[in-house]
């Protein structure tokens, strides 16, 4: 009797994988025909959130917390008294302050993101109106940070004025995109630097050699391919190499002396990176201060808003996605069922 039962309680398991996996891919698809049928893009879409209602949202949830119900109400009247104010006043459009963030990570994968943005912006961006970018990058690989910076030097070329800030790290390639803007604001602990190039290639050749493994390397150009994983390293290839990891130096240092003309490139193009409160004396920013600060310090005078473009997933790969967390949601519960009856065993 008890192998029966145990073959019930398997086989209810089992079950109720089957199930929940079914119950998501027949949920997807319909949400999938249904975003078809309202006239969704498999490209992505822009998101657009006001964040001078975000703020003021966050102030009347407080004083409603710390004020009494009478207070209160006096506080929403004054509210209600000013919103019929601005009505009834001139329509005088303010200058816009349009907000992004850039997460970095080695590949720069997020500037196909940052290139829908700004291309969405400057749609409809005048000549009054801000961009600002919050960067947190370590840097990465110098051609895809190179368009990372392309895309930014867009706004600059629309005659738009550009704000990046830093709150965390903005070094190497993330540095290489900062110096574009027209004023760098950094937090005092940010990151700032790096201004170096590097190459790091593991070489297994002396262990193939040690267990007499042959490996050859043919290529067709005298410099394809100085330093390989597998190939012998030779000093010709290290000398190739090193020149043009000096070449690419040369390039970022001189990238960034035309966009910030004022630094002494020598001084700090020397791989180290400095805390914002350092990095202000070596004029690699501007301006001490959180994005948080400086978005409060224009919520009176701007309309804000944070701009942000997601990608829609194939129909595959939320799927696969869903699946996943279906799957592991449910072994989760099996696996707390089981603890469970096995606790319940040793207590009895």
């Amino acid at each position: 009797m008890e192998f029966i039962s145990d073959y019930g309680l398997f086989l209810a398991k089992i079950v109720t994988v089957v199930v929940a996996i079914v119950f998501v891919i027949g949920a997807i698809v319909a949400q999938s025909i249904k975003s078809k049928g309202h006239g969704g893009t498999a490209a992505g879409s822009i998101s657009i959130d006001n964040l001078n209602d975000q703020f003021d949202d966050y102030k009347r949830q407080l004083q409603q917390a710390i004020s009494s119900d009478d207070a209160f109400k006096k506080i929403e009247k004054e509210h209600k008294k000013q919103l019929k104010s601005k009505k009834k006043a001139p329509d005088v459009a303010k200058p816009r302050l349009f907000t992004l963030n850039f997460d970095g990570d080695v590949k720069a994968s997020a500037v196909e993101q940052l290139r829908e943005e700004i291309t969405a912006i400057l749609t409809v961006a005048e000549k009054t109106d801000e961009i600002m970018i919050n960067i947190e990058s370590p840097g990465g690989m110098v051609h895809t940070y190179g368009l990372a910076a392309s895309q930014l030097q867009r706004i600059k070329d629309a005659d738009l004025q550009l704000t990046v800030c830093v709150d965390k790290v903005a070094a190497s390639g993330g540095y290489l995109m900062a110096c574009v803007a027209d004023k760098i604001i950094a937090a005092p602990f940010a990151i700032i630097g790096s201004i170096g190039v590097l190459a790091q290639i593991p070489n297994f050749n002396r262990i193939l050699k040690k267990y007499d493994v042959d490996y050859e390397v043919m290529t067709a150009g005298e410099h394809k391919a100085p330093i390989t994983m597998f190939g012998e390293i030779t000093e010709k290839g290290k000398g190739k190499l090193k020149e043009e990891l000096e070449d690419t130096h040369e390039l970022f240092k001189s990238f960034i002396t035309d966009h910030r003309p004022d630094i002494d490139i020598n001084d700090v193009a020397t791989g180290e990176i400095w805390y914002g409160k350092r990095a202000i004396n070596k004029n690699l920013v501007d301006e001490i201060m959180t994005s948080d600060s400086y978005l409060m310090a224009k919520n009176d005078s701007h309309d804000i808003y944070l701009v942000s473009y997601e990608e829609k997933q194939t129909l595959q790969q939320k799927l696969g996605l869903a699946m996943s967390y279906s799957v592991s949601a449910v072994i989760e519960n099996i696996r707390n069922r089981d603890q469970a009856a096995s606790i319940s065993k040793e207590i009895s």
